[in-house]
């Protein structure tokens, strides 16, 4: 099977965002709205993600991160994490094919410890078939949290300097990222969270120290290709300094 050609970005976006992370928030209200069950958001949800993908490469997005799954979403109850978890297993199963005919390359970030094995293998088996795609960057975060992945990167880094191959002395800023799950990617230029909420939920905590963040009362079911290109053109407008002043 063919797979899809690279798409030149949008000229106009050429200030745009590379690495664009959006925690995809209000699947559960949009579908209490609608007097549904929480699950048939999160179907349409799914949509959403499909959506985003295609549009990533015309607004010039090499890497996107989606916030599937946190740590602290296991408080959810027993019933909708059953859920999740039986649409994550279908959305790969169903979604491999054509992921890889669109020459996506899916990573997942998170700690897979707590996950089913069945789920686990699907991952792997993603991760695989898509490892040579270069069209689109797709990071999905499940059973993910930031202070965890911090955590477990230190627990990592700590065992280096235990077994002698790297000394306390030589540990900076720079060292740590070496051990974070996203050690591969660049850090996002821009994060978005939708549903209103005004806060990053412990999303990409090392990651995102500099980037631009967006709040949006869209529910995720509802957001579009197009008000994704808005926040694109808007974070283009945006004088990003990283601490200096300009000249």
């Amino acid at each position: 099977m063919s797979k899809t050609s690279d798409i030149a970005p949008d000229p106009e976006l050429c200030n745009g965002p590379a690495h664009v992370a959006i925690i995809m928030d209000g699947n559960g209200r949009w579908a209490k709205l609608r007097g549904r069950p929480r699950l048939f958001g999160h179907h349409a949800g799914v949509k959403r993600v499909r959506e985003v993908i295609k549009a990533a490469p015309h607004l010039g997005i090499e890497y996107l991160t989606v916030f599937a799954f946190s740590t602290e979403n296991w408080k959810r109850t027993q019933a909708e994490v059953a859920g999740l978890m039986s649409l994550f297993r279908r959305y790969i199963a169903h979604e491999a094919r054509a992921l890889d005919a669109e020459n996506v390359r899916v990573r997942f970030i998170g700690d897979r410890v707590k996950l089913d094995a069945k789920l686990v293998g699907l991952m792997d088996e993603l991760e695989e078939l898509t490892r040579d795609n270069t069209r689109v960057n797709l990071t999905i975060a499940l059973n993910y949290g930031g202070r965890d992945e911090v955590a477990r990167a230190t627990q990592r880094l700590a065992e280096e300097v235990a077994a002698g191959r790297l000394k306390p002395e030589d540990v900076d800023e720079e060292t740590l990222p070496r051990f974070l799950d996203t050690h591969v990617l660049p850090d996002p230029d821009l994060v978005i969270r939708t549903s209103g909420e005004a806060r990053i939920s412990n999303f990409l905590l090392w990651q995102s120290a500099y980037a631009e963040y967006e709040f949006v009362d869209t529910l995720w079911p509802d957001f579009s290709a197009q008000e994704l290109e808005d926040l694109c053109r808007k974070f283009g407008t945006r004088d990003r300094r990283f601490g200096a002043v300009p000249k």
